[in-house]
């Protein structure tokens, strides 16, 4: 704003010296007018007065510079002398001389006896203060150049450069973030635009990562898989490699569900109201695991229960694949209105260090597992889902050992809107009488 003000100031004063020169003219001539005036009256009363009374007693009493020797021309003044003797003209009805001479200008006054002088002092061009009309016209100009400038600077400039990015959107080449300057409004519209090349960055990578990792994890079990086929083309297939077989397809199995639940996310899913405790319970029970302890504290929320659904086994599978028994699920009240999911065992848990490496999907802490159907999504969902929450995924280790991991979330009620469509209302009745709530 300093810059604006300074650059507005600079603008007046040029916008001021440019009006006084085009004006100048102009100038001058309200100048001489008014000198004009002032001569004409001075005249009529020093040729009044000197009627009765001689030269000195008049230059005395009414403080005009009279002389009666005829002044030498001189150099300066020509054009002054011309304009003032044009003017006397027109105002007297007749014309006097006028000489400049001695820095000053001379009008003849017509006197009974003598030839008398009358000095006029020349006047000097009008350079400040400026006059009403120079003031006027520089301020607009200086305000309109002010506002052109702005608009360049602030408007146009930002607003062009966003065309260049936006025209490079979906070439081999993508634009890069750009600078956030010029008003709000622009200011507002760049941060969206940066955040948008950031979530298309971001896209891109975990795509690429994705089409990576599941060209990886789907080799391993589909080698085994077509060694065993080939092998039974020769002898039947026992049990054990029967079993083994079994469990290719299950590997297979859980990394495609595990990568379509991923690529596909759950934004689309309405959130539900609730009964968190009855929910954990049965994700629970459809766990299979052993010594599974509860701790579930009796609450209600507005969630997306597939996708909670989804990410509490996937705790509950990271616990049962690398931590050890006894393993507990609790609930929690957390942050006014929210909750904490945690589910608890007896291992090493993740290390501090590798702590963010284990949220990236497709990077496992654990390479040998990875052919098993582990791909690396597990702590990716979870954490997802926790976004979606409005919260995030958690770890600690608590005094007597073990390892905790969970998952932290809020009510989805802002989500929900007050209107229904009439052809829910015979399931909403239904899923009321089942303990749970529709928007």
């Amino acid at each position: 704003m300093l810059a604006y003000g300074a650059g507005g100031l600079g603008l007046w004063l040029l916008s001021l010296l440019l009006v006084q020169t085009l004006l100048s003219r102009r100038l001058a001539r309200s100048q001489m007018v008014q000198l004009g005036s002032e001569v004409a009256f001075s005249l009529r009363l020093g040729e009044l007065a000197l009627e009765s009374y001689p030269m000195e007693s008049v230059a005395e009493l009414s403080g005009l510079e009279l002389a009666e020797d005829h002044p030498p021309a001189g150099d300066r003044g020509g054009a002054e002398a011309e304009a003032l003797h044009a003017e006397l003209c027109s105002q007297l009805g007749f014309c006097r001389e006028v000489v400049a001479a001695g820095g000053s200008l001379w009008v003849e006054v017509v006197s009974p006896f003598e030839s008398i002088w009358l000095a006029v002092a020349i006047p000097d061009p009008r350079r400040w203060p400026p006059d009403p009309l120079s003031l006027i016209l520089s301020l607009g100009a200086a305000g309109l150049a002010l506002s052109t400038l702005v608009l360049s600077l602030e408007v146009q400039r930002p607003l062009r450069q966003l065309e260049n990015s936006l025209q490079q959107l979906g070439t081999s080449q993508d634009p890069e973030p750009l600078p956030e300057r010029g008003t709000r409004a622009v200011r507002q519209i760049t941060r969206r635009f940066n955040g948008l090349l950031e979530h298309l960055r971001l896209d891109r990578q975990e795509r690429a990562t994705m089409l990576a990792g599941i060209g990886h994890d789907l080799n391993s079990p589909i080698t085994r898989l077509r060694l065993r086929l080939h092998l039974a083309e020769g002898q039947p297939m026992s049990t054990a490699e029967s079993t083994k077989a079994q469990g290719d397809l299950d590997a297979l199995e859980r990394i495609t569900s595990q990568f379509i639940a991923f690529a596909r996310g759950d934004a689309e899913e309405q959130p539900v109201r609730v009964d968190l405790a009855a929910l954990l319970a049965e994700v629970a029970g459809q766990s299979g695991l052993s010594n599974l302890s509860l701790d579930l504290k009796p609450l209600q929320a507005w969630v997306r229960p597939i996708a909670l659904t989804r990410a509490v086994g996937n705790l509950l599978s990271n616990a049962a694949h690398h931590g050890h028994p006894p393993y507990q699920l609790s609930l929690q009240p957390w942050d006014a209105g929210g909750f904490a999911i945690a589910v608890s065992d007896a291992g090493e848990g993740i290390p501090e260090a590798l702590w963010h490496q284990a949220l990236q999907p497709f990077r496992r802490l654990d390479e040998a597992r990875g052919g098993d159907g582990h791909c690396g999504l597990g702590l990716a969902i979870a954490q997802r889902v926790a976004l979606e929450h409005g919260g995030e995924l958690f770890h600690h280790r608590p005094g007597q050992g073990g390892f905790t991991l969970g998952l932290r979330g809020r009510s989805l009620s802002d989500l929900v809107t007050s209107s229904r469509s009439p052809d829910r209302s015979h399931s909403d009745q239904q899923d009321r009488m089942n303990g749970v709530e529709h928007p």
